[in-house]
């Protein structure tokens, strides 16, 4: 039995696309052998595999656990491709499938492409939605319909600034907050969708709300912080400063970082990178940036977070390790046998 079904809170898991596809669905299997509700997969058409051939994969290998992608976009794929791909992975998934869209980051910034507009997302999600619906749409002058809609897909928007937040609240059927586990950071998000959702007229109490956290189970909460240097130069170089000085981080960082590929987040020498943002961030800041943010610390620690979480009112969480070209086969297991067992546990008492 999965932890949702038991305990209220749905815990998922990213697998960037790192490997074979048949490799990947091993991982995917033990993710839902050991009880999570969610796997989700991230796209970047020359970072990893292509994502729509993974949950088709994923889908054929699995029952029952859900099945997402984190994120997909509107810019290296035109909607009218993602509509279509989305519809064939729901048709074998059926209830169990997700798309999740984003601004597009390391899928755009790698081929020199700019990243989605809100007016773009907007015109993407009804684009989206008159296609699952087997509506025609004008495609600049030629109306044309996707045949075989089929199942519904839920559409979700990853969001962390505030006009997208808020956007996300007015549009979509649920929101990936990017802000971490901070509560101080989860009420200001939730605050800005709750505002969109409220000025479209709808109850943002019936929007999904899927919180996104690094997570690493360890007795050396230190040692694994500073792994996060990059992350934490990343989030200051975009926007993302005032959310750190809730925490009392206060960075100053170049607006680039040289010597990094392809980009501090996705860096595939990660040593390197964590070498180089040493610069700016101390470790003393990393850490506080892994307690403030992050779910770092031993099972039990991560257990009573997440329990803390969902008393808040949160009812989705997905974890990622640190990396991007490995899948987080440590992260699984540790999570799986002791965090999701000791939630059932508690559930249950």
């Amino acid at each position: 039995m999965s932890t949702s079904e038991q305990n209220g809170l749905r815990v998922g898991v990213r697998i960037p696309p790192c490997d074979r596809v048949d490799r990947l669905v091993e991982t995917v299997r033990r993710a839902e052998g050991l009880g999570f509700d969610q796997v989700w997969f991230p796209d970047s058409q020359l970072l990893w595999r292509d994502v729509f051939t993974v949950l088709t994969a994923a889908a054929l290998s699995t029952e029952r656990i859900g099945l997402g992608s984190a994120v997909t976009n509107l810019v290296t794929r035109h909607p009218a491709v993602v509509a279509s791909a989305a519809r064939s992975v729901a048709e074998i998934a059926p209830g169990r499938f997700t798309l999740g869209l984003g601004v597009g980051n390391s899928s755009v910034g790698p081929i020199g492409m700019r990243q989605s507009t809100g007016a773009q997302l907007r015109e993407g999600f009804a684009m989206l939605r008159a296609l699952f619906e087997g509506r025609e749409w004008d495609f600049g002058g030629v109306r044309s319909r996707l045949r075989d809609p089929g199942p519904n897909v839920p559409i979700h928007l990853a969001a962390s600034g505030p006009r997208n937040l808020r956007l996300a609240g007015e549009i979509a059927d649920g929101v990936i907050l990017l802000s971490g586990v901070s509560r101080k950071t989860l009420a200001s998000a939730t605050a800005r969708v709750r505002e969109g959702a409220e000025a479209a007229g709808r109850s943002a109490a019936s929007i999904p709300l899927t919180v996104s956290a690094y997570c690493a189970v360890t007795d050396d909460v230190e040692a694994e912080a500073r792994l996060l240097k990059p992350i934490c130069v990343s989030i200051a170089q975009n926007g993302g400063a005032p959310f750190l000085a809730l925490a009392g981080i206060e960075l100053d960082v170049p607006a680039q970082v040289e010597g990094v590929y392809p980009d501090l987040v996705h860096a595939e020498d990660w040593a390197a990178a964590v070498r180089i943002c040493s610069q700016w961030v101390s470790d003393e800041a990393a850490l506080r940036f892994a307690q403030a943010f992050c779910l770092f610390g031993t099972a039990q620690e991560i257990t009573e977070r997440l329990r803390a979480l969902h008393a808040d009112g949160v009812t989705h969480v997905f974890l990622q390790h640190v990396g991007s070209y490995d899948p987080p086969t440590e992260l699984v297991e540790t999570v799986g046998s002791s965090v999701l067992a000791a939630l059932r546990s508690g559930a249950t008492r």
